[in-house]
């Protein structure tokens, strides 16, 4: 995921990207607790960097907003 295509999303679409990607996480994390060896270690951190990604993306939007 680009940030460039974050960009062109509305408020709303980002907040359900963010709420798609925390349970993502969530589910990753169940995941290697049940079997560590199941899943990619840079899976955790793909997604991890897509979150942050996207709350960049809302606060620069929200930055814009009031000026």
């Amino acid at each position: 995921m680009k940030a460039s295509e974050l960009k062109s999303k509305t408020g709303q679409e980002l907040r359900e990207e963010l709420i798609a990607l925390l349970r993502e996480q969530f589910n990753l994390r169940m995941q290697k607790g049940i079997n560590p060896d199941g899943i990619r270690p840079n899976q955790i951190s793909n997604v991890r960097k897509n979150i942050a990604r996207v709350k960049t993306v809302i606060s620069a939007n929200r930055q814009s907003e009031q000026s």
